[in-house]
C-alpha cells in the first residue's frame, strides 16, 4: 500500500542530510534515514539533477544478515549515473528473507519521501537486481501509476510459486535417487534448525555420490530439472559442446549451493511467512520435463557412460511419494508473489545465460504471463553471454537502463544485441560487451495469474 507522505515524514525514526560522499558531485546531497517501518533508506541527488529518479530494489538478504539500504547495483554504476545527473534512491526492506510484503510498501514510501523532499521527478524508473528484480516487476505491475518504466536485472520473474516449485524438483530427485530411505524432509519444516539439518543431510549424500559415475549422472539429472547450466561461475573451466564431465562438475558446485541455502534454509523462511508449504510436485511428469530440458543430451550421455538406466531412474521418480502444498500457503503466495503479466509501461529484463541461482528460463515464464495478459509489446528481454548470477559489467547495466529510457522517450524499442552493445561500449570503452541473440527454453513449471489453470496444484 502507499504510505502517505505526511504520515511518513512524521514517523521517520532518523534523518540525515549531508554533502554527497566522494563518489558524487560535491555540491549534491546525500540523505539517509529510516522509514516508519524500520527500513533504512538512502538518497543521492546531484546538484545538476536531470529530473529522473531511479528507485533501486536490492537483492535477497537472508534472515540474520546485515540489511543496509542500497540505491544502485554497485559503485561504478552509481558514480556514472550521479555524474550524468540521475537521482538515486532505495531502501532496505523492513525484514530480511522473502520480504515482498514489506519491500513494495517500503520502496513506495521511499519514493514518497523523495518527492516530498526534492519535488516531483520528471521521470521515475524502477530497477533492481535478483530478488530486487522481482520487487521491481511487482512495483511495475501493481503500482504502474508511480512509474514510467522498469528494468529487471537477473530477476526472479517466474514469481514465487514457480520459484519454490522449481526449487523442490531437484531436491526431490536427489532424495529419491541418492537417499530414498533417509527420511530427509523437503518442505513443511517446523523451524530453521530442521531445515538446515535436512540440507546438510542431503548435501552429504550428494558429496558421496559425486565420487561415482552413477552418482554424477544422477546429480546431472537433478541439475537439469532446475535448469542449472554447465558453466555457471566465471572461476569454472568452460566446457566444450560435448565435455559432459566438466559441465557436470560445474553443476555439482551449483547443486551444493542450492542445498546449502535456497532449497532448505531460505525455503523455511518463506514457509514461515506463507503459513506452510506453498509448493508441490503432485502430478508432475519428470520424464517429460527432462525431455524438454536443454540439458537432456548431457544427462543421457552421463547415464550411458555410467552404465545406468535413465528409464529406471525416471520410473523411480514417477513412483516416489509426492510433496503436496498447503492451499492456504499457495493462496498467500499468489496474493503477494505471483505475476499477472499486466504491464502498462515499458519493461526491459536482462539476464545472464549462465545463471544457476535464477536460471535464465525464468524469463520465458514472464514472457508467457505478459503475452497472455496482452502486454507483450511493452516487454523486451535481452541476454548477456556470461556465467554467474547478475554478472553484468557496468557498461552492460548502463546500456540496459538507457535502452529503457529510449523506449520511454520515443515509444519504440531499440533493444537488439547490437544496439545494447553499442550503448555499452559508449559507457565503458575498456570492456567488450556481451549481449547476444538468445531465446531461453520454456520454464519447466510456470505459474502466473494470467493462466487460470495454474491455480490448481
Amino acid at each position: 500500500m502507499r504510505i502517505r507522505l505526511a504520515l511518513l515524514t512524521t514517523a521517520c525514526l532518523s534523518l540525515a542530510a549531508t554533502a554527497l560522499p566522494a563518489h558524487a558531485a560535491s555540491t549534491g546531497t546525500h540523505l539517509e534515514g529510516r522509514l516508519s517501518s524500520g527500513a533504512a533508506y538512502v538518497m543521492d541527488v546531484p546538484a545538476s539533477w536531470n529530473g529522473t529518479v531511479l528507485l533501486y530494489s536490492h537483492g535477497y538478504t537472508p534472515a540474520g544478515a546485515p540489511n543496509p539500504a542500497q540505491n544502485a547495483p554497485g559503485p561504478a554504476v552509481r558514480d556514472r549515473l550521479l555524474a550524468e545527473g540521475y537521482a538515486l534512491i532505495g531502501s532496505s526492506y523492513a525484514t530480511n528473507g522473502w520480504a515482498i510484503a514489506e519491500a513494495v510498501p517500503d520502496q513506495l514510501a521511499t519514493l514518497d519521501l523523495f518527492t516530498g523532499t526534492y519535488g516531483a521527478a520528471r521521470r521515475t524508473l524502477a530497477w533492481g537486481t535478483s530478488y530486487g528484480g522481482f520487487v521491481t516487476a511487482m512495483l511495475a505491475e501493481r503500482h504502474a501509476g508511480r512509474f514510467d518504466g522498469s528494468l529487471s536485472m537477473c530477476g526472479l520473474v517466474q514469481g514465487g510459486v514457480a520459484n519454490w516449485n522449481s526449487t523442490l524438483d531437484p531436491v526431490f530427485a536427489l532424495r529419491t535417487l541418492l537417499a530414498p530411505d533417509s527420511g530427509v524432509r523437503l518442505a513443511g519444516f517446523a523451524d530453521r534448525a530442521e531445515a538446515v539439518a535436512a540440507g546438510k543431510a542431503l548435501t552429504s549424500k550428494v558429496d558421496a555420490a559425486q565420487q561415482t559415475p552413477g552418482g554424477r549422472a544422477r546429480i546431472a539429472l537433478a541439475a537439469a530439472l532446475h535448469g542449472i547450466p554447465g558453466h555457471n561461475d566465471a572461476s569454472q573451466p568452460e566446457p566444450g559442446p560435448t565435455d559432459w564431465a566438466t559441465a557436470q562438475s560445474n553443476q555439482y558446485a551449483a547443486v551444493r549451493g542450492l542445498l546449502q541455502l535456497p532449497a532448505f534454509a531460505w525455503r523455511q523462511e518463506a514457509e514461515s511467512r506463507a503459513g506452510g508449504n506453498p509448493s508441490w510436485n503432485t502430478g508432475v511428469d519428470y520424464r517429460s520435463m527432462l525431455a524438454r530440458s536443454p540439458l537432456y543430451k548431457e544427462v543421457t550421455e552421463l547415464y550411458k557412460e555410467a552404465g545406468l538406466s535413465l528409464r529406471t531412474d525416471l520410473s523411480a521418480l514417477g513412483r516416489a511419494p509426492r510433496v503436496s502444498a498447503e492451499p492456504s500457503a499457495v493462496r498467500w503466495m499468489r496474493n503477494t508473489s505471483v505475476f499477472s503479466g499486466r504491464l502498462t509501461d515499458p519493461q526491459l529484463n536482462i539476464h545472464t545465460t549462465g545463471d544457476a541461482l535464477i536460471p535464465v528460463q525464468s524469463e520465458s515464464a514472464y514472457r508467457r504471463a505478459a503475452t497472455a495478459a496482452g502486454a507483450a509489446g511493452l516487454l523486451r528481454q535481452a541476454y548477456v553471454d556470461a556465467p554467474g548470477h547478475c554478472t553484468f559489467g557496468p557498461g552492460e547495466t548502463l546500456a540496459a537502463l538507457h535502452t529503457l529510457e529510449h523506449r520511454v522517450d520515443t515509444g519504440r524499442w531499440d533493444a537488439s544485441p547490437g544496439a545494447l552493445n553499442s550503448r555499452a561500449r559508449a559507457e565503458d570503452p575498456t570492456t567488450e560487451p556481451r549481449y547476444l541473440p538468445y531465446r531461453p527454453s520454456a520454464y519447466p513449471r510456470p505459474y502466473d495469474l494470467a493462466h487460470p489453470s495454474d491455480a490448481r496444484p
